[in-house]
């Protein structure tokens, strides 16, 4: 998230990178004087495209304000007679951003996106990258997960290394055959035990990218974009997506591993910028997704590009499901699932339970915390289980439970943040759409300047509904909490119009911990 005043002149973002990206999100919003999440007119725009872009926010020396979207320059390298924008997303709130964000969520999730057979209701994952990396041994991922099921996972995803000779990631992108050394009987044992624990089964796809040593590679050198003496990204090149001869040989491929195993979901990675920016690479990609999906309808398709820079409307209308960020640090995550509520659904926004010491920060957290901040969005596993004491596997059973229980409501559930005056609490209501149900998750990302509490006030309610509330995990109080709490004695009952006007003051606790409350009718 990035703010600026306007003033006289032109605002320009131009987006090389040839996909869209952290640094580059296809986004805009413009908030009048004095506008809040909850109060005050705003204007949001979102270009529905997954390549480069440009945007021009320009106030002209007469005070009148435009804005404008399309394609990044010099998308078009080579001549064409034909030349079409993406989609422009546009919305208006006059009570505060939230309204926005809501407009942004439900039009996404219930007008953009393709739901499949298998995609409703919204499955638990484990997801085996963080547990193993390359590292593929068929007695330890049946034990992995075996775990995994036993804490409640409902699909299990097979990440980067199955393939080629794929011990590292300088070799193999692009041979898209299962390696017979790690698996020598092929990948139908391994997804008939998982079948077996009542799990579906996913895999993970790099399709667009290719090594300098793969035999793809040393076959058909001119398919990569790009002069051949570019920089590496990530120890790979790009392939060539406006080339039909590659988009036949990846949809060969990739159909091949869909057709010989039960597959219900494919983890799309894109692991780099391009070299030069090329709108046919992005329409390219389209071509071969609708493809697959026209071939596969009920596959699931996840778009993680070097941990979710490959964020928008365009893809969501080939995808299910995003990867926000490779960090699975809880304290990080809750800040940009945070941020990230401005356009996206809790229904597509993938988020894991990663291991006690995050490795991409090096912070330990406990398991509560991990859970909870998961359980914000699409909750997964992406750690190894075996590492769990009993009393970690009981909470991390319990909230997975408890957001089993829940999904059905939250996935159409509107996603509200909220204004708390104590700037070391990052905190939003889920709502559901007739208003007869919410959560709340109070983050507590940092300790507080003040030493005590301070109302929260929640938002998005029915006035005159009478709720009753209990804080759902009040188990987790810590020695930081002086004195009583309304809720000691259990659930309150209070009306809409009380939490959002007077707020609801809850006992202080310790950084890196999350409040849960739930309301019901």
């Amino acid at each position: 998230k990035q703010e600026t005043d306007w003033s006289t002149g032109a605002r320009l973002r131009n987006n090389q990178t040839g996909r869209t990206g952290h640094e580059h999100f296809p986004g805009l919003i413009v908030p009048e004087g004095n506008c809040d999440d909850t109060h005050g007119s705003a204007y949001a725009w979102h270009y529905g495209w997954s390549g480069g872009h440009s945007m021009i926010a320009e106030e002209l020396p007469d005070g009148r304000r435009h804005v404008q979207f399309g394609h990044a320059f010099d998308s078009y390298p080579n001549p064409v007679r034909h030349i079409e924008t993406a989609p422009l997303f546009v919305s208006y709130s006059d009570q505060g951003l939230n309204r926005l964000s809501v407009n942004f969520q439900r039009h996404s999730r219930d007008n953009v996106v393709v739901w499949t057979q298998g995609s409703l209701p919204r499955p638990i994952h484990y997801n085996c990258w963080e547990a193993i990396y390359f590292e593929h041994e068929p007695n330890i991922l049946s034990e992995i997960l075996e775990l995994a099921a036993n804490i409640g996972a409902e699909r299990f995803v097979l990440d980067d290394g199955w393939f080629g000779t794929r011990d590292d990631d300088t070799q193999s992108l692009g041979d898209w055959e299962i390696d017979p050394r790690k698996y020598p009987e092929g990948l139908g044992p391994l997804i008939a035990k998982v079948n077996q624990f009542g799990m579906s089964f996913g895999i993970w796809f790099e399709p667009e990218m290719v090594n300098l040593t793969s035999k793809l590679y040393v076959k058909h050198p001119s398919w990569v974009l790009g002069s051949s003496d570019q920089i590496l990204g990530r120890n790979q090149l790009v392939l060539d997506m406006a080339n039909p001869d590659v988009q036949e040989y990846l949809f060969e491929k990739i159909s091949a591993i869909l057709a010989d195993h039960n597959i219900t979901y494919i983890k799309w990675d894109h692991n780099r910028v391009l070299p030069h920016v090329d709108a046919a690479q992005t329409y390219g990609t389209y071509k071969l997704m609708s493809r697959l999906r026209d071939k596969f309808p009920n596959v699931e398709i996840e778009s993680c590009a070097s941990g979710g820079g490959r964020i928008d409307f365009g893809i969501l209308k080939y995808s299910q499901r995003v990867w926000l960020s490779d960090s699975n640090d809880a304290l990080e995550r809750l800040r940009i699932q945070h941020q990230a509520s401005n356009f996206l659904p809790m229904a597509v926004t993938g988020s894991h339970v990663g291991p006690r010491e995050c490795h991409t920060s090096g912070r330990i957290h406990d398991i509560e915390f991990r859970a909870w901040v998961a359980a914000q969005r699409l909750m997964g596993f992406e750690m190894d289980p075996r590492e769990l004491t009993p009393k970690e596997l009981s909470s991390l059973k319990n909230i997975t439970q408890w957001w089993k229980d829940n999904r059905i409501w939250r996935h159409d559930a509107d996603i509200h943040r909220l204004n708390v005056a104590d700037n070391s609490i990052i905190a939003e209501i889920q709502v559901s759409r007739n208003q007869d149900k919410f959560v709340v998750f109070v983050g507590i990302a940092e300790t507080s300047k003040w030493s005590s509490s301070i109302p929260i006030h929640l938002t998005g309610l029915k006035p005159d509904y009478k709720y009753d509330v209990i804080l759902l995990n009040y188990h987790e109080k810590t020695s930081a909490s002086r004195g009583g709490s309304v809720f000691d004695k259990g659930k309150i009952s209070v009306s809409g119009q009380y939490l959002m006007s007077n707020g609801i003051i809850l006992p202080s606790q310790f950084p890196d911990r999350m409040w849960v409350l739930e309301g019901t009718l």
